[in-house]
């Protein structure tokens, strides 16, 4: 996909993402605290599954599982030598499950370095993001960042790379502040400028906190933003497992005001499964700009 048909898409519809991955693996069997692309590739059709499940619910985007498919984060298991073929390995999964002609993205998230390593930062996104253009991706996505400075890595590496479309999305505090320092109104009109193709949020909260925050992202940008929350605010069982606050009804209900607000390209993060997704079709994708 090109930028310029990227554009034309979000100019055209709500664009639908997908929704989480690692909560559906979870409750599939994966263990925690394992690695999840390593599970996947000896369990892809778990995997399978749940993209055919998020393709049939009405997304237009499925994400192939490379998030944390990164040198830094692979070494730290022990799978360095392994970066190549697994990121390989994730978009072909991905595409058996959707399909030649659907919209797969490549995904990307911190190594949670700062700014002092902003150098071996662009190594790290241009190595990953190499293998996953020469695998086809269609598009990158850029996600659950804690800073401006390392987004703005990603997002040079990508254009030094490749030009496919970029997607930037941060994780924040319900009233816009970045973990790393500053607030998403501010990053987000800096990686506009720097040639971003979609900026917002993911993760973090639900939705029903998000309105604000989506509306003053709408007004600091000119390109689409993006909305990808958590299906509200999860509590901890006493075995460690998350259960999140909200349904699927309620999910969709709240992402409706969030299109409302401005969002154009929007998902669900952690908790979603594709029922969230398919209810969110319902209310918001049978709409335009």
């Amino acid at each position: 996909m090109t930028r310029e048909e990227f554009h034309e898409l979000t100019k055209q519809e709500i664009v639908l993402l997908d929704g989480a991955t690692g909560s559906n693996l979870m409750a599939a069997g994966m263990p925690r605290g394992v690695c999840t692309e390593e599970w996947i590739c000896e369990h892809p059709q778990v995997l399978i599954d749940l993209q055919q499940g998020y393709k049939e619910a009405g997304s237009r985007i499925i994400l192939a599982p490379t998030f944390s498919a990164n040198r830094m984060n692979l070494e730290d298991r022990g799978l360095g030598d392994r970066l190549e073929g697994i990121n390989r390995r994730m978009v072909a999964v991905t595409r058996e499950a959707v399909g030649e002609d659907f919209l797969v993205g490549g995904d990307l998230t911190t190594t949670g370095k700062t700014a002092e390593d902003y150098g071996m930062l662009l190594d790290i996104y241009k190595e990953q993001i190499g293998v996953l253009a020469e695998e086809g991706v269609d598009l990158l996505m850029v996600e659950t960042m804690l800073g401006l400075e390392e987004t703005m890595a990603a997002l040079e590496a990508a254009r030094a790379v490749c030009d496919l479309p970029v997607l930037c999305s941060l994780t924040i505090e319900s009233d816009g502040s970045l973990f790393f320092g500053g607030n998403v109104f501010d990053a987000a009109a800096a990686l506009s400028e720097m040639g971003a193709d979609a900026v917002g949020i993911n993760c973090s909260v639900g939705p029903d906190r998000l309105e604000a925050v989506v509306r003053n992202i709408k007004k600091a940008v000119k390109v689409p933003v993006l909305a990808k929350p958590n299906a509200g605010m999860p509590t901890i069982t006493e075995t460690g497992d998350a259960v999140y606050s909200m349904g699927a009804d309620e999910f969709a209900f709240h992402m409706e005001k969030l299109v409302e607000a401005g969002a154009g390209i929007i998902g669900g993060c952690c908790g979603t499964t594709p029922e969230y997704i398919r209810k969110v079709a319902e209310r918001c994708c049978s709409r335009s700009f």
